[in-house]
Order: structure tokens, then C-alpha cells, then sequence
């Protein structure tokens, strides 16, 4: 099992000097990995005056300074950006940091004021057409070879992108979304790792063990049709502990028995608290809840 906190990119953490401080903290105490949002406005009724940092920006701060730490976006819409622009970014990202980053990403949400609010498409079936091309197109745009496509949503003709990225075949790439709506799972097993948000257990709150082995056996057999191991697939999931090891041992244990390989420390939505930077700092100086 592997630990990890998670951040929003607004609220506090629009000053990056205090996600550099958090991840130096983290890095200290012995979190593995930092995970930053990725939005342009996130809920705008919610969010309105609220200043927001850009995350890539925010992750070039992370890998600079820190030295083991794993990182990356939780989740970037790969529909909300051009695939060669995340390309490399991801392979500049992963050279700067020595190998250290995670890819994750999802359609994002909410979706009209993520995508509407500038114009474009706000349509489900469209984003997700767009997220599973454009992914493709990314993976292959690492290999380093030239390429030609000539897709549904994208066109690429005689281009290689270089340097690739340090890590071979490819960083990391997870992909979020909630169970147990079977689709998005289904991208994930092609991929690196699952994300899951549970409809009974939304951001910040643990899921049900239960419910994470229903998704764990759905997944391998997913990868098992594919001629897939679940050798070095991560399952991802998380919510709130505290700081007393044998309390957060009784929360994280049964995950890890159901399957899960990360605990991704994140506050509820329900107040403030997960985008101020003094609770989360406090939360992080206690250290991961080793099993």
C-alpha cells in the first residue's frame, strides 16, 4: 500500500509556495505521493471569487522541490486540451522530476462549467470519445516514433514528439471515475491504475470494502479478456484518517484486503477545510497511515 494526499488547485492552494511547503512536508514525513486537481473553474456557483493556480505550473513547483515524491494531476480532462500540448508536457514533467510522475486522468466535472462555460462541447458521449482518442494518440506520441493519425476528433500527420518520457513504456496513466457505472472502469483496465469515486461514497469519505472488491474483480477480469495481469496495477482509493495509527489501520486494512494498492488522504467537500492549507499540513506532518 502506498499513500498519497490530495489537493485541490483553488482555495489556498492557488499560492503555490504553499503546495511547494506541503509537498516538502509530505516528502518528509513519509507520504509517497502528492496529487493536485486539475480545473478551470470546478462548480461556479460554489466557487465564485475564488482564486485557482494552474496545475501543471503547480506540479513543476512539486518536482523541483522535492526528490522522491510521486506526483502528478488527479485528474486532467484529456478532452479540455490539445494531446500534443499534454504529451509533452507529461515527457518534460517526467525528465524534470527523474521519473516521478503519475498521469491520471478522466472526463472531468462538472461538466457544463468545465467545458460549457468556454464554448465548448458540454456533451458526455462526445468528451469521452474525445478522452479515449485523445489517450491513445498521447501514448503513442511518448513512444518517440513518428506518427501519423487521422481519427474521429483528431488529426496528426508526419509528427514525432521528443524527448520521450524517462519512464518506459509510458508514466503511469490512471483514469477516474465512478462506480459502479461499469464505463469508465472499462477504460481503466486498459490502462495503468483505477481512480474511483463510489456514488455511496463520494470524494473524502472511505468506500466500502465490499464495494472495492466488486470493482477489483471487475477490473481483472476486464485485463484477464485482454491477455492482462493485474501484476502492478494500482487501484486507487481514498477518503479521511486520523491521525491515530490504530484507528487509521482499521479503516485502511480492509481495503487493502479488497485490493486496493494507494490510500489517497483527501477532506470532504462538505466545508472549507479541504482547500485550506493549515489542516491539510497538520493532517500531513502526522504522517501516512502505515499498515
Amino acid at each position: 500500500m502506498r499513500y498519497s494526499i490530495n489537493i485541490p488547485n483553488f482555495g489556498d492552494f492557488a499560492d503555490v509556495d504553499k503546495i511547494i511547503t506541503l509537498a516538502r512536508a509530505a516528502e518528509q514525513a513519509g507520504w509517497d505521493g502528492l496529487f493536485v486537481w486539475d480545473h478551470v473553474v470546478h462548480d461556479k456557483a460554489r466557487r465564485r471569487g475564488v482564486p485557482f493556480a494552474d496545475p501543471w505550473i503547480a506540479l513543476t513547483a512539486v518536482a523541483l522541490s522535492t526528490e522522491t515524491l510521486r506526483f502528478g494531476p488527479l485528474l486532467t480532462p484529456v478532452a479540455r486540451r490539445r494531446p500534443e500540448q499534454l504529451a509533452r508536457e507529461v515527457a518534460t514533467l517526467d525528465g524534470l522530476s527523474g521519473g516521478r510522475l503519475i498521469f491520471a486522468a478522466g472526463l472531468g466535472a462538472p461538466i457544463e462549467d468545465e467545458f460549457g462555460s468556454f464554448g465548448d462541447h458540454a456533451d458526455a458521449k462526445q468528451i469521452a470519445g474525445r478522452l479515449d482518442e485523445g489517450l491513445e494518440l498521447i501514448n503513442r506520441y511518448w513512444s518517440g516514433e513518428r506518427i501519423d493519425h487521422d481519427g474521429r476528433y483528431y488529426q496528426v500527420h508526419d509528427v514525432e514528439l521528443l524527448p520521450a518520457p524517462v519512464q518506459r513504456p509510458r508514466p503511469p496513466v490512471w483514469i477516474g471515475g465512478y462506480w459502479p457505472t461499469k464505463a469508465p472502469m472499462r477504460r481503466a483496465a486498459r490502462w495503468d491504475g483505477a481512480v474511483p469515486l463510489f456514488h455511496s461514497a463520494r470524494h473524502g469519505v472511505a468506500p466500502d470494502p465490499a464495494e472495492v472488491a466488486d470493482l477489483v474483480a471487475f477490473i481483472a477480469g476486464q485485463r484477464h479478456g485482454q491477455g492482462e495481469s493485474m501484476d502492478g496495477y494500482e487501484i486507487v482509493v481514498g477518503g479521511t484518517t486520523p491521525g491515530d495509527p490504530v484507528q487509521a489501520r482499521a479503516i485502511i486494512g480492509p481495503l487493502a484486503e479488497a485490493g486496493a494498492t494507494w490510500w489517497d488522504e483527501r477532506m470532504p467537500q462538505t466545508g472549507e477545510d479541504f482547500m485550506r492549507f493549515e489542516p491539510i499540513l497538520a493532517r500531513v506532518e502526522q504522517g501516512p497511515p502505515r499498515l
